[in-house]
């Protein structure tokens, strides 16, 4: 009953999808001189997440027809901000802006799970 929660697999996609666009913002600001190198980012989790579930309805259980074709995949998008004369778009402001909002969502997930196992806990009486 317990071993597959959607919630709980929606908080891992979350904090997985802030992980690797940290990553992105990370390689971004390591190449901010490298000459025409192009900043990349990922697309927003509610849109990746608007992709897997598709318009229909969702699979979630096993059980279900079609389930498991869904994964969560980000597509990594190219920055399209002017660029220095060197080539280089990388502006260090906008990833010190992106970080935070990534810090932001991934704090959202983690919230998301802790308040759902406080959920599970209770109603299970250890709680």
């Amino acid at each position: 009953m317990f071993e597959n929660l959607e919630i709980l697999r929606t908080a891992q996609a979350m904090a997985t999808h802030a992980t690797q666009r940290q990553n992105l913002i990370a390689h971004n600001v390591a190449n901010a001189n490298t000459p025409d190198f192009r900043a990349k980012d990922l697309t927003d989790f509610a849109e990746t997440y608007r992709q897997a579930s598709g318009e229909g309805m969702r699979a979630t259980r096993a059980g279900h027809i079609g389930a498991g074709d869904a994964v969560l995949r980000a597509g990594s998008i190219e920055d399209t901000a002017e660029p220095a004369p060197n080539g280089n778009n990388v502006s260090l402001e906008n990833e010190l802006v992106k970080s935070v909002d990534v810090k932001r969502e991934h704090d959202l997930a983690l919230t998301i799970y802790r308040t759902s196992l406080g959920i599970l806990r209770s109603s299970i009486g250890k709680g």
